[in-house]
């Protein structure tokens, strides 16, 4: 592919609901520009942009895909996104770097919430928008429905600038508002057909609207439309693409990708009406030494500066680095600086790709988006710059992970490997999260949904061979005492030649909650020689962290040393560590034992409409509602405190119980008594689970 002018690109991220069509309309769109010779299927698994095996398997998008194309002499650079919510930070990625936002919509269904959701995201990052009606050759779709809903739901200058030609299994053709012309489609083929007079009113009527909406872009082309009731067809033009540039018209299409049918159009709206990078505004970075705000022009005479947005892992290349370059010029066989990083990054080639196919650029100009392969140290959100003229471009702000899961290797000694998959795969993915949790002593990971993290874990296995079982996680409960007691600890070992003494008495009592652990040393007349006094409290931290009644963490605990005996020959650190870890554990039991557990803090938002289901759900998870507020336009934020143990698939309930609609901060708060009932089948599970490990 040509090097193209910053003038000369088009950057376009394709946006919708989950199954509204644009891996299809993306294929679409290549075969009508030329560069396919055949339409590929997802049900075939041959489509472009989904190309990898966990898509192509699952028959949906998981991941943004490159795939641009020429059309009219312009670049297009579309991104085809997912639109399942577990994606949704490859949507927002792709938003960060996109000019415009072409969302698509379902005519069976409708406005959903992933278009409210994408079309929400746009006028976040201040993007001009087309809409694409999608699939008016299926059942039940009525046009003028979904557009009463856009305007509605969305936008109310939402205007068509395509209508379909009868509908469902009448669809079969479409009218072009703009030029008043109507047409059939055939594969590549776009022939012109008379326009009908049952359509004649209905176009001219739209055709108007449009009319009157041009004018209002500038006081002169009111002025001359108001004198004459008409504009030129080029004023029409130039006021059509000044009033969607200011985002105060979205122009609506419409059409079917699997027929092919509309692609032209939305083709040649791109080429006339979408902007360039250089009617964008200037990109917003700070000085990486002073923090101070800089501005960069989208200008290819301007510093060079880029933005990573997209880090993979190809089987054959290695690690795949997407750019968007904001200013300047990006060239191969060049040093550039990592102004996160703080290093220099030698870039050897730079590359366009559609799906996995890969082509060399000679260079790519302000504006344009590329990548780059095995780079040694950038890494998503990270900015490469002129060293002369440094700047860090603020972060993409992806989502954080709403669900957490409990992993381990199936496979045993796969430790080390499972370490270095979890590194590659958070390297691709920024909302996957792994840790190691101490005190459960289970290796965790956390993403935006079961599916997300399934599918890390087959790719895990696929690129990585490493195998592992996902499991719900330990809940970190916590072990008290409700009153006080004493006991002793007598470690006693005599079997010929040195042998091991060690006999303490301890006294336990129960401290103010959040508190944590004292120890006391009330020990008089030498009883304990001075160094085994911290060998006795090694183990009653030991006891502690070992748990007596259910395996949990003992806490909120004074523990006093007031007696014992040693042996002058006998006696040892690990006999005191012994008899300190013997007599908590039966002061403990004789003081009585509570099981306690996390509380968490959590503010759940939704519609008005949900508020009923919310509240009656948090209820049944034993939690408590502390308040209710208003938030946005017909919108709702509950407050609630309710035990972690009932919050660990939330996120699914709650995406479930509101159609992705309602969101939630969960926050910990403090720790409160397991009721007995339930704190009973705790610790007969933890039994179960030592029996387990001892057989």
């Amino acid at each position: 592919m040509k090097t193209y002018q910053t003038e000369e690109i088009r950057n376009i991220g394709l946006f919708g609901h989950g199954g509204s069509g644009k891996t299809s309309f993306a294929e679409a769109l290549l075969f009508t520009s030329g560069v396919l010779d055949r339409l590929g299927r997802i049900e075939e698994g041959n489509t472009t942009t989904d190309f990898d095996p966990d898509e192509i398997k699952r028959k949906i998008s998981i991941s943004l895909a490159l795939a641009p194309f020429e059309w009219k002499g312009k670049k297009i650079n579309l991104i085809d996104t997912p639109g399942f919510m577990d994606f949704v930070s490859e949507a927002i990625a792709a938003s960060r770097v996109v000019d415009t936002s072409l969302i698509l919509i379902n005519a069976s269904s409708g406005v959903e919430v992933g278009t409210e959701q994408a079309y929400e995201r746009a006028d976040e990052f201040k993007q001009v928008k087309f809409l694409f009606v999608n699939r008016m050759d299926k059942e039940n779709v009525d046009f003028d429905r979904v557009m009463n809903q856009i305007q509605e739901k969305l936008f109310s200058k939402a205007l068509p600038f395509t209508i379909p030609i009868g509908q469902a299994e009448q669809f079969k053709g479409i009218v072009d508002v703009v030029n008043q012309k109507a047409y059939q489609f055939d594969k590549k083929e776009m022939k012109e057909i008379p326009l009908s007079d049952d359509l004649k009113g209905k176009a001219k009527q739209y055709r108007d609207q449009l009319m009157e909406s041009a004018a209002e872009s500038s006081e002169n082309l009111l002025n001359h439309f108001l004198e004459s009731g008409e504009l030129t067809f080029e004023e029409f033009i130039s006021g059509l693409r000044s009033r969607i540039l200011s985002r105060e018209l979205v122009p609506v299409f419409c059409g079917s990708a699997y027929q092919n049918a509309g692609m032209q159009l939305i083709l040649d709206a791109f080429a006339a009406y979408a902007p360039h990078p250089g009617d964008r505004r200037e990109a917003t970075g700070k000085d990486p030494k002073s923090g101070k705000e800089i501005m960069r022009k989208p200008d290819s005479k301007a510093p060079f500066a880029a933005l990573v947005f997209k880090t993979t892992t190809d089987p054959f290349v290695g690690r795949i680095t997407y750019f968007r370059v904001f200013s300047g010029i990006f060239k191969p066989d060049s040093v550039y600086y990592n102004s996160v990083k703080e290093k220099e990054e030698k870039v050897s080639g730079i590359l366009t790709l559609r799906g996995k196919h890969q082509e060399s650029l000679n260079e790519a100009y302000a504006g344009d988006i590329c990548a780059a392969t095995k780079l040694g140290i950038t890494m998503t959100n990270d900015t490469l710059c002129d060293k002369a003229n440094p700047i860090v471009f603020d972060p993409i702000a992806f989502p954080e992970p709403v669900l957490t899961l409990a992993l381990e290797p199936k496979g045993k000694g796969d430790e080390d490997k499972l370490s270095s998959a979890l590194t590659r795969i958070m390297e691709e993915d920024p909302t996957i999260k792994t840790w190691r949790d101490p005190e459960i002593k289970q290796s965790l990971i956390s993403g935006l949904g079961d599916l997300h993290i399934d599918i890390n874990a087959e790719r895990m296995k696929r690129k990585f061979g490493v195998d592992i079982e996902l499991k719900p996680f330990r809940i970190p409960y916590r072990e008290a005492i409700k009153g006080k007691a004493e006991a002793q600890g007598k470690y006693v070992r005599q079997t010929g030649g040195h042998g091991q003494y060690g006999v303490c008495s301890l006294k336990v009592e129960p401290l103010p909650r959040g508190t944590g652990f004292e120890y006391v040393d009330k020990v008089v007349g030498g009883a304990i020689p001075n160094q085994f006094i911290p060998s006795i409290e090694k183990g009653v931290i030991k006891a502690m962290e070992e748990g007596v009644l259910a395996g949990h963490k003992m806490v909120d605990i004074r523990v006093t040393v007031f007696d014992g005996k040693y042996h002058p020959v006998d006696s040892s650190d690990m006999a005191f560590q012994i008899a300190g870890s013997m007599a908590m554990r039966e002061a403990v039991t004789h003081a009585g034992l509570i099981l306690m557990e996390p509380i968490g803090t959590v503010e759940v938002t939704v519609p008005d409409a949900y508020m009923g289901d919310i509240i009656g759900d948090l209820n049944s998870r034993r939690g408590r509602i502390s308040g209710m507020e208003p938030d946005v336009k017909d919108h709702q934020v509950i407050k609630a405190v309710v035990p972690m143990a009932e919050m660990q698939r939330y996120a699914i309930d709650l995406r479930s119980m509101t159609q992705g609609r309602g969101k939630f901060k969960l926050t910990f708060s403090h720790y409160e008594e397991v009721p007995a009932h339930i704190a009973e089948g705790i610790v007969a599970e933890s039994k179960k689970e030592k029996e387990k490990v001892s057989t």
